[in-house]
């Protein structure tokens, strides 16, 4: 579980999505920067410095403070995700499909409607057990391979509070010049 809900140390209150973004706007041409000197590190050595520093981070902050990656960012949906969804929904798939997706610009499955339609007033999930996997494995800083994930990371810093800290700490491991 990438983001467990509910397990943070203290809680940050709820977080303005129009902050992140310009937070995350100015962290950018420092980030960016940064990225290029983590780029050249080793692969394991990257992979557990952000797994340390994820886990760091997600004892502060829990992610029902925002949710913001549910109200901005739909995700992709294989068709495992819409089978275990509208089994959960107790509906048929093509129902499910005519109801909640459509085909993106680059030809992927996501939502219809954003904010996500199954994220309820308290930020929390009402298909949190059967939700799709790009929601159960964002914001991504958690898994193996981060070298490959680093442009992801960039476009998230606008997105998630977490993976603006997560990259300001490595980014401070590795000073660029």
């Amino acid at each position: 579980m990438a983001c467990p809900p509910g397990r943070a140390i203290f809680s940050l209150g709820m977080i303005d999505p129009e902050e992140i973004k310009i937070k995350g706007k100015s962290l950018m041409s420092r980030l960016r920067k940064a990225m290029k000197q983590i780029a050249r590190k080793s692969p394991k050595e990257l992979d557990g410095l952000f797994q340390e520093i994820h886990v760091e981070t997600f004892a502060k902050i829990d992610c029902l403070d925002c949710a913001n990656c549910c109200k901005t960012t739909g995700p992709r949906l294989s068709a495992s995700d819409t089978e275990r969804i509208s089994a959960h929904l107790r509906m048929p798939v093509k129902s499910f499909e005519d109801h909640y997706v459509r085909i993106d610009e680059d030809g992927d499955r996501v939502m219809k409607v954003l904010p996500c339609p199954f994220l309820m007033d308290d930020n929390a999930c009402s298909i949190y057990t059967a939700r799709p996997k790009a929601c159960r494995t964002y914001p991504h800083t958690d898994r193996r391979r981060q070298r490959q994930l680093l442009n992801l990371h960039l476009k998230n810093v606008e997105v998630c509070p977490a993976v603006q800290q997560i990259l300001t700490r490595i980014s401070e491991h590795y000073p660029y010049s």
